[in-house]
């Protein structure tokens, strides 16, 4: 059976990481992503880690996407993008709003080309507005979104997550996007333009901030590890320094929990009947939960809660991710072949089809593997390949 995105080509000519990860979870499924970066290479190739000189990064981040560079600033190279952009299916781009405007590139002349062309522009703050121009990136969404300030200590700062969250959140939407925008194209026959801002989504996924302040005028204050609508809910530290979380969102398991820790009396406290009213108490319970822990190795302690039927994970790294059975069962990490450095471990697709699973056929190629195969579909023989070499338009 073909792959549930089969025939769909995806041009990918965006940077660093929101518009590539749309691309990347699209290419996992089957669309055929061309990969277009400047000569130079997409700067994720020199973010993060790196083993021999290579970028692990860009090896997730690339994989199952064909590597061309193309120039965009250059004539030649915005009339190779049209030939590439006239059977394409959808562009990725997250370049300043007015920049493919200024090269020739913008929607009113892609749609000419290919009207059933969908155009995902994917920045930090949108199209249009007094903040469209400003550079944007994930930090400064995570910022405004309000995730910060309800993140980190009571008495501490508002926290910063130390990975690219609104970039993830932004990459899940525009592929979300995108692909009801193709949807869309099955019943008009026309592409359309997406526009995402960064801001947006990860605003959306922080739940009833907006509508509680709009109706009540409350905001919502940092707890650190607890949380406003129920506990005990927390990190607790066992006894031969591991870590455990648990959380009790419904009364039931909470109710257990109190059990197995042996504090069963609390369960009969008026307050305990809610969540939000246990959460006023939650010096009460975490200090009960917390000691019962304590005395306990963290596997001894998985074990108890699961036998309680409580909910409790224990803290992992990646080590422990690396390991675990349950994310064996799954299949959540991959061994994929690299010519560069051999198998690699990465996370696996993000979610289990039955017809049309996806897969990873190889990593992130080095900077411009594709390149004369790509632009060799368009007329473009070795010859010119070198003359587009030695302008600096490709690599």
């Amino acid at each position: 059976m073909p792959d549930a995105l089969s025939g769909v080509r995806v041009l990918d000519a965006a940077t660093l990481f929101a518009g590539p990860l749309a691309a990347t979870l699209l290419a996992d499924f089957g669309a055929e992503v061309i990969k277009i970066e400047h000569p130079k290479g997409d700067p994720v190739r020199s973010h993060g880690a790196r083993r021999d000189g290579v970028g692990l990064w860009w090896k997730m981040l690339g994989r199952n996407k064909k590597a061309i560079t193309l120039y965009l600033g250059s004539p030649e190279g915005q009339e190779l993008f049209r030939r590439l952009a006239a059977d394409a299916d959808v562009v990725i781009e997250n370049f300043r709003p007015g920049t493919l405007e200024r090269w020739g590139l913008g929607y009113d002349e892609l749609k000419k080309i290919n009207p059933k062309l969908v155009l995902a522009r994917v920045t930090g703050f949108g199209q249009t507005g007094p903040y469209a121009r400003r550079p944007g990136f994930g930090t400064l969404a995570e910022a405004m979104s309000g995730f910060a300030a309800i993140t980190g200590e009571p008495d501490g700062p508002p926290t910063l997550p130390p990975f690219g969250l609104a970039d993830g959140i932004a990459a899940l939407t525009t592929a979300f996007a995108v692909m009801t925008a193709l949807r869309a194209r099955e019943a008009t026959g026309e592409g359309q333009v997406v526009d995402l801002a960064i801001i947006e989504p990860i605003l959306t996924l922080l739940g009833p901030q907006i509508i509680t302040y709009d109706q009540l005028g409350e905001l919502q204050a940092r707890t650190g590890n607890r949380s406003h609508n129920n506990a005990p809910r927390n990190t607790y530290r066992t006894r031969d320094g591991g870590w455990v979380a648990i959380s009790t969102s419904a009364q039931s398991i909470a109710e257990r929990v109190m059990r197995l820790v042996g504090r069963p009396e609390y369960i009969d406290e008026p307050w305990f009947a809610t969540g939000a009213e246990r959460a006023e108490h939650a010096d009460e319970l975490d200090e009960a939960v917390g000691s019962w822990i304590a005395q306990r190795d963290r596997d001894e302690v998985v074990k108890a809660f699961e036998e309680a039927e409580a909910a409790v994970a224990p803290i992992y790294t990646a080590a422990d991710v690396m390991t675990d059975p349950q994310f064996e069962a799954l299949g959540t990490i991959a061994t994929v072949p690299d010519d560069e450095l051999g198998p690699v471990k990465m996370q696996n697709v993000l979610f289990r089809l039955s017809r049309t699973p996806g897969h990873i056929d190889s990593a992130g190629p080095p900077l411009g593997a594709h390149t004369a195969e790509i632009l060799g579909r368009y007329g473009v023989g070795e010859a010119e390949l070198d003359e587009l070499r030695a302008k600096g338009v490709v690599k």
